[in-house]
């Protein structure tokens, strides 16, 4: 039996960041103790999914709905950050699986505001500046 056609987006490389970071954190999940895994530990994979969500819906967007679902792609990286930091003090998470997720997410942060960036040059500001 042949292996099922892949999905990819190749116009939104932040897509394919996100989906490692998942990745990894997918395999993270289950060495979590149960206590964490069925609390914080679901919150956590609920914030990625909607991330991951939020950044498709962003890349298919009209010009005028992006700059907002990024930024709510945005809110939802910096909580899922802050999270993942509390599963790690909490010492749910052993150091270097944290070290990897961070350093995945602090590149698809950067990614994610350079994108802002570009989209709040390319939108008109509703308070019409000059």
């Amino acid at each position: 039996m042949a292996n099922p056609p892949l999905l990819t987006v190749n116009n939104l490389p932040i897509l394919q960041k996100i989906s490692q970071a998942y990745k990894t954190w997918h395999n993270t999940l289950p060495h979590i103790p149960r206590l964490t895994r069925y609390s914080l530990g679901e919150r956590i994979d609920k914030y990625f999914l909607e991330l991951t969500e939020l950044t498709l819906t962003a890349g298919y967007a009209k010009k005028d709905q992006k700059l907002l679902l990024v930024q709510k792609a945005s809110i939802k990286l910096d909580t899922l950050k802050f999270l993942l930091q509390m599963a790690w003090e909490l010492k749910a998470i052993e150091n270097k699986r944290f070290a990897d997720l961070a350093a995945q997410l602090v590149e698809t942060g950067k990614m994610l505001g350079g994108w802002q960036k570009q989209l709040t040059k390319e939108t008109p500001s509703q308070w019409g500046e000059g």
